[in-house]
């Protein structure tokens, strides 16, 4: 198949590299959300666009599981603030950890992920099963996974929702709560939904560019 670039002059792409830039320097990570509604249709378009993404040997080792059903968000919160009871309260955190997301006012507390629409988990595919029922290996899992979050957040925030990145650790209970086969790992849990009516963030600052990028001519 014979790929063809749609063609666009320098100046009409800086024009919309500039939007984009604009346009994503407007994203937050919230943990206010309102239980306003979202349409399974939104949840596909982004999931659709993470699929876009390219992966290692093209193998695309991820899996987004969807989750609307209450019972089921409901035991999430209850299992992912065990894990964070023990992470905030029992020590596990170290103390350098502690103080590096002290800025976030962050606790063990997850009530959002009862309040959001919808919960979205994305699993990474070690290996994948084959027809003949041997398992394949996947290489480049976490750079390709990693990948299609990326997009799966810049769609979700297009569509003027709102997420989090929500990594309790241990996630093994993921594993558990939505059935999915050993052959795949936790690796972001995203509460999607739109943000609350006054939600506030931490107001923080990101990387100059100075910062981020090194040229050498």
């Amino acid at each position: 198949m014979k790929y063809e670039p749609q063609g666009v002059t320098t100046d009409a792409g800086l024009v919309e590299g500039q939007k984009f830039l604009q346009h994503m320097d407007a994203r937050r990570s919230v943990r206010m959300f309102s239980a306003e509604p979202v349409p399974r249709e939104m949840i596909e378009l982004a999931v659709a666009t993470a699929n876009t993404a390219p992966s290692g040997a093209h193998q695309q080792p991820w899996t987004f599981v969807a989750v609307h059903d209450r019972s089921i968000k409901s035991q999430i919160r209850i299992a992912a603030e065990t894990e964070e009871r023990e992470n905030y309260d029992g020590g596990r955190l170290p103390p350098a950890w502690r103080e590096a997301i002290a800025p976030l006012g962050t606790d063990a507390d997850k009530g959002f992920l009862e309040t959001v629409p919808w919960i979205v988990v994305v699993f990474a595919q070690k290996s994948t099963p084959m027809p003949d029922g041997s398992l394949r290996k996947n290489y480049y899992v976490n750079e390709s996974v990693g990948i299609a979050c990326g997009l799966f957040i810049a769609s979700l925030h297009t569509m003027g929702l709102s997420t989090l990145t929500h990594t309790p650790n241990p996630m093994t209970f993921l594993t558990e709560i939505l059935g999915r086969p050993s052959t795949e790992r936790p690796y972001i849990l995203f509460p999607v939904g739109y943000a609350a009516p006054g939600c506030t963030v931490p107001d923080l600052q990101r990387k100059s560019l100075d910062q981020a990028l090194v040229v050498i001519e």
